[in-house]
């Protein structure tokens, strides 16, 4: 299903939801962590999702062990390296990963900016051990309030030339877009591309906010834009990227199962919809899976499932000078 002669690209993807069940058990050991389980198969219960989840909110709590494992700054380091290895096992040629710092610094009492610091290290070292390009989006978590998210957005700032976009995560249905108003202007004056979670747990003015009140190029998962004819018709005409993650928006329980999911409606429609993994650790899936599993039971055809890929390269927040040297690159490996 995945066009070899074309860039494999992911725009949608947690690392703080990306880590190995391997990595969560080494430092747990190393840590001497109370860790519910010390194999691989009798821990992933607890980290992994097994059956759907009653909403987006609880899906978020097997987040525990994912971040609970991150008692220092070279383990925040060590899973964004194993993230951009991960990508090179997936056949990924670029890939841009979103965090949380004061999200990810809760467990062990960090310090945000320096799990920003240890993220671009560990990034930019994978970037040069893997061949895999990588970008970085940071996230403002709404679910603690406009007070705490400033200074999660301070804290990005400290390394705000290796950051390329900034996100609103966290509890859409109660934190709306309008209160991060400010955070995104000053985002936007940094030179940030600027995505947004909208429309998953919250209705079509969530995604019309997004892209009024933060200024969202893109839209992550989206899926009641459905409920709004103009709305489609406005993603549509301005090629808003729209991050799709099928498997997920089936467990956390946005959409009842894989047929009912919007991605196929998106791509008759014209939109720039693409194809994500969202949080492959907590969901057990990569990349591949989601186009070669989850797309066709979608209902997706082969050539919606080449269109999703190619429109992820579209809507990547790249030049279009990179975008030529990624095809390019691409091409390139399918020939020889």
């Amino acid at each position: 299903m995945i066009d070899p002669t074309f860039p494999l690209v992911e725009l949608h993807r947690h690392l703080d939801g990306a880590v190995r069940l391997e990595t969560i058990l080494d430092l747990g050991r190393q840590h001497n962590l109370p860790l519910p389980a010390w194999e691989v198969e009798t821990l992933r219960p607890y980290v992994q999702v097994t059956d759907p989840q009653p909403g987006v909110m609880a899906f978020l709590t097997k987040f525990e062990w994912m971040v609970g494992v991150l008692v220092d700054y070279d383990a925040c380091r060590r899973i964004a390296y194993e993230n951009v290895e991960d990508a090179k096992r997936e056949g990924l040629a670029y890939i841009e990963l979103r965090f949380s710092p004061g999200f990810m610094a809760l467990a062990h009492g960090l310090q945000a900016e320096g799990v920003t610091e240890a993220i671009v290290d560990g990034v930019q070292a994978g970037q040069r051990d893997f061949g895999v390009r990588a970008n970085l989006i940071g996230i403002l978590s709404r679910t603690y309030g406009v007070e705490a998210a400033e200074r999660e957005l301070e804290a990005l700032l400290t390394q705000r030339e290796h950051i390329t976009a900034l996100d609103l995560a966290g509890d859409e249905a109660h934190f709306p877009a309008p209160w991060f108003r400010e955070h995104f202007r000053r985002a936007r004056s940094a030179g940030w591309r600027i995505t947004a979670h909208a429309g998953e747990s919250d209705g079509p003015d969530s995604i019309w906010n997004a892209l009024s009140e933060l200024g969202a190029e893109r839209i992550g998962h989206g899926v009641r834009a459905l409920e709004d004819p103009v709305l489609m018709e406005t993603l549509a005409r301005l090629r808003v990227g729209i991050e799709s993650s099928l498997t997920s928006n089936v467990q956390t329980s946005t959409v009842p199962d894989y047929p009912s999911h919007p991605l196929r409606r998106f791509l008759e429609a014209g939109l720039c919809a693409t194809i994500n993994t969202d949080d492959p650790g907590i969901s057990g899936i990569d990349l591949p899976h989601e186009y070669n599993v989850a797309a066709p039971a979608a209902g997706l055809t082969p050539e919606m499932i080449r269109q999703a890929q190619y429109n992820a390269l579209e809507a990547a927040f790249l030049t279009e000078e990179e975008k030529q040297a990624l095809k390019t690159a691409a091409a390139r490996g399918a020939h020889a």
